[in-house]
């Protein structure tokens, strides 16, 4: 009984935690460089989760996904990013949420519904496939490569889809950062209407950061505080979804998991709304959950396979362009109304 005990542990640790020690050993490496490219590269708007995302696809073609990795890819990518998800809780109180207004948070919700609904009916339309077209608004609508990432527990979507929605966002979202400026100062939007506007509609958050505060503070905190209201839809889209998929697979041999990460964020969100972290405890999670986000993108660039993401051509990449107008055109109506 001994030596089986022995066999099975291998001394102090557990045979689970030797399998899955490789895979994700790998993936945090990979996030410790995509944290240091960004770091040096100087750019804030620069998301690291992108460059774990590519440094991964590059590994996979370059090198191959070394055996013995995938048990602990796979932890990383549910185990792991559900765990980081709970975590963004910490990065939301109901009080800035509130400060937006009862008008502006149903300007931010309707922009989001709107977009989700855009994107799922116009990806039909288009003949794209349903799981990538519902990831592409989710990352959209919400708040980028966080949001895909996290809908994908209960949309299912493949590794490849996953990665063809990041590219979308990620595209759009830095083009939309650039060009959101430059269309403020021709029609004449004043700081805190441009500011909630890019708030309400560009797909990432240091994409919000990178554009609102290029036109000052007034502006960034705007966009700041309605970003915030965005990330803490996340929990009701991802729930809603998760019902959606379970009606849908009734009757079927897979069932689709109920999400309870999301009831976690929703609690955490609360518990953070009234108990405040000491700063840097507060520093330290917002750093924490960011790298685990991070090795979750770098493990999803691992399991993606190139040559399959080539095979779904461009009219996914149309939907994200379509996506991107509708969301910045419809934020921009409803933040003029609300305000």
């Amino acid at each position: 009984m001994a030596d089986q005990g022995m066999t099975q542990h291998h001394g102090l640790l557990p045979d689970s935690f030797r399998r899955r020690a490789p895979g994700v050993g790998l993936s945090l490496v990979v996030a410790a460089v995509a944290f240091g490219l960004q770091r040096a590269s100087g750019i804030a708007a620069l998301s690291p989760l992108v460059l774990a995302m590519l440094l991964g696809i590059l590994f996979r073609t370059v090198i191959g996904k070394p055996a013995g990795t995938h048990e602990g890819i796979a932890f990383t990518l549910r185990p792991i990013l559900r765990s980081a998800i709970v975590m963004l809780g910490f990065q939301i109180t109901l009080t800035e949420v509130a400060g937006l207004g009862w008008s502006v948070s149903l300007a931010v919700v309707a922009t989001l519904v709107a977009t989700l609904v855009f994107a799922k009916t116009v990806g039909r339309w288009m003949g794209v496939d349903a799981k990538l077209a519902e990831l592409i608004g989710a990352g959209s609508a919400i708040c980028g490569a966080s949001a895909i990432i996290a809908c994908n527990t209960v949309t299912r979507g493949s590794d490849e889809d996953v990665a063809y929605a990041m590219a979308c966002v990620t595209l759009f979202g830095t083009a939309a950062m650039l060009l959101s400026p430059v269309v403020a100062g021709l029609i004449g939007l004043t700081p805190d209407v441009y500011g909630l506007w890019v708030g309400t509609s560009i797909h990432e958050v240091a994409q919000v950061i990178g554009a609102a505060f290029a036109l000052g503070d007034q502006a960034g905190h705007a966009g700041t505080v309605a970003k915030l209201g965005r990330v803490m839809m996340l929990a009701p889209v991802i729930l809603m979804l998760g019902a959606m998929a379970r009606r849908g697979a009734s009757g079927s041999e897979t069932k689709v998991p109920v999400p309870w990460f999301a009831f976690g964020f929703v609690g955490v969100m609360l518990l953070n709304s009234v108990v405040s972290l000491p700063q840097p405890a507060q520093h330290a999670v917002v750093t924490l959950t960011s790298f685990l986000m991070t090795m979750a993108l770098a493990a999803m660039g691992l399991e993606t396979d190139l040559r399959r993401l080539r095979l779904k051509g461009m009219r996914p990449l149309i939907l994200g362009a379509l996506s991107w107008l509708f969301i910045a055109g419809f934020g921009l109506m409803a933040v003029l109304l609300a305000v």
